[in-house]
């Protein structure tokens, strides 16, 4: 997981406790006065600091999505907590430059086999998504799972940003005061092919089992259902994803 920009890293020291940051390093090229205010906040946090050049940041920096490659020369990177075969990223950092005037979010609430986690993120990638919500805990997101995820998602786990936060409700608040409208998948709702999603969607899919949380589902503006003829109660949690994100694509690029 790579960090950039100067408030970005700043605030994730300031959640760091002293001692606590063992797991992340930090390298800068020039110690500017704002570079040097976060060289004293990672040696609080117990964060190694490393004096490298602008061309090996850019390097560092290259699989981000443009809009977070201006490191500004420092980058703050997480060490052996996540592997590289999932694209993550600072939600906080991407919602400031989610701009585009169309943009869809996967929110997956406590999706825990890691299989469904990557044939989602697959179908993500093939249905442009621009970035799958996973919860820190009762989620598929562990170092374990990594593996399977990025093998699940035939390597889309690679491309498609996936950001992990402890909060979804919260989340869902920030996406929502961005302009965002929030869907949530249950088999209750409206017909997918009868809703009108908006520029900026939030497509919510809840756990295998018990499907959304009561307190997100509170935050969804609307809520939307696959029309099915079978015999069996639900499709699977991958599948219905994929179903709604091609319906959300289908409108976006196949109807104009």
């Amino acid at each position: 997981m790579i960090l950039t920009g100067f408030h970005s890293i700043e605030e994730k020291l300031r959640s760091l406790k002293d001692g606590t940051g063992s797991g992340y390093k930090l390298y800068f090229s020039k110690p500017g006065p704002r570079v040097k205010k976060i060289l004293a906040a990672a040696k609080e946090a117990g964060i190694t600091a490393e004096q490298t050049d602008d061309k090996n940041l850019d390097q560092m920096v290259s699989s981000l999505s443009p809009a977070l490659r201006d490191h500004r020369g420092v980058v703050l990177e997480v060490e052996g907590e996540q592997k590289k075969s999932v694209n993550l990223v600072d939600f906080d950092a991407w919602l400031k430059t989610a701009d585009k005037e169309t943009c869809t979010v996967v929110l997956l609430d406590r999706v825990t086999d890691p299989h469904n986690v990557g044939a989602i993120i697959r179908s993500c990638d093939q249905f442009g998504a621009d970035l799958v919500i996973l919860p820190e805990h009762k989620a598929a997101n562990n170092i374990e799972d990594n593996d399977v995820i990025a093998r699940t998602s035939a390597g889309a786990a690679a491309w498609v940003p996936v950001a992990v936060v402890n909060n979804l409700v919260r989340a869902v608040e920030q996406l929502k005061a961005a302009g965002f409208w929030v869907y949530g998948a249950d088999a209750g709702g409206e017909t997918c092919g009868k809703v009108d999603f908006a520029q900026k969607s939030v497509i919510v899919m809840g756990s295998e089992g018990s499907g959304m949380a009561q307190l997100l589902e509170k935050q969804c503006d609307t809520i939307v259902s696959i029309p099915t003829c079978g015999k069996i109660d639900s499709l699977n949690v991958s599948v219905a994803a994929g179903v709604l994100l091609f319906e959300r694509f289908r409108r976006i690029h196949l109807e104009k």
